[in-house]
């Protein structure tokens, strides 16, 4: 069974140890491979309105996700928030659980709908995943990507009415 809670400072650093495998691959994630531990703790964590980590039965963290304004001021209605699970635990519902989680968690706090600017179109899994999820693509950025093995791929966004 996953739990999800808001993460606790000493919880970053096993959170950096999925985090960072994940965004090395240069192939689902917008963050650059060789991004620091320092950077990714400004961008998920100083940088976000709140961040949550799911953890098996054990009490391992096993995915972690940030939740956000998308835009500034007359855009602050819509959320938007990333995703990362651990290598090790792909395929058990964990990334579908974390989204699930993040649009109550945006709903409670006051969000109208959710959007996820960068969607690698080439990471079919995501794709399929959020339009389960009930996310629509609703816009394309030819060649928004540097995929580290397919060269420039497209983006796309995402979005979901959440009220």
């Amino acid at each position: 069974m996953i739990t999800i809670e808001a993460i606790k400072p000493e919880e970053w650093s096993e959170a950096w140890k999925i985090m960072q495998p994940v965004f090395a691959t240069g192939d689902t994630c917008a963050y650059a491979p060789d991004i620091t531990e320092a950077e990714a703790f400004a961008a998920w964590i100083k940088g976000s309105e709140a961040t949550f980590v799911a953890k098996d039965d054990h009490g391992a963290l096993v995915g972690i996700y940030y939740l956000k304004i998308n835009q500034p001021g007359l855009g602050s209605h819509v959320a938007n928030a990333g995703y990362v699970v651990s290598t090790q635990a792909r395929k058990r519902g964990i990334a579908a659980q974390l989204c699930e989680h993040s649009q109550a968690e945006a709903k409670r706090r006051g969000f109208l709908a959710m959007q996820f600017n960068i969607v690698v179109s080439t990471n079919e899994v995501a794709v399929k995943l959020w339009q389960k999820l009930g996310f629509q693509i609703v816009g394309r950025v030819p060649e928004g990507f540097r995929h580290a093995q397919l060269g420039f791929v497209d983006t796309l966004v995402m979005w979901k009415k959440l009220v």
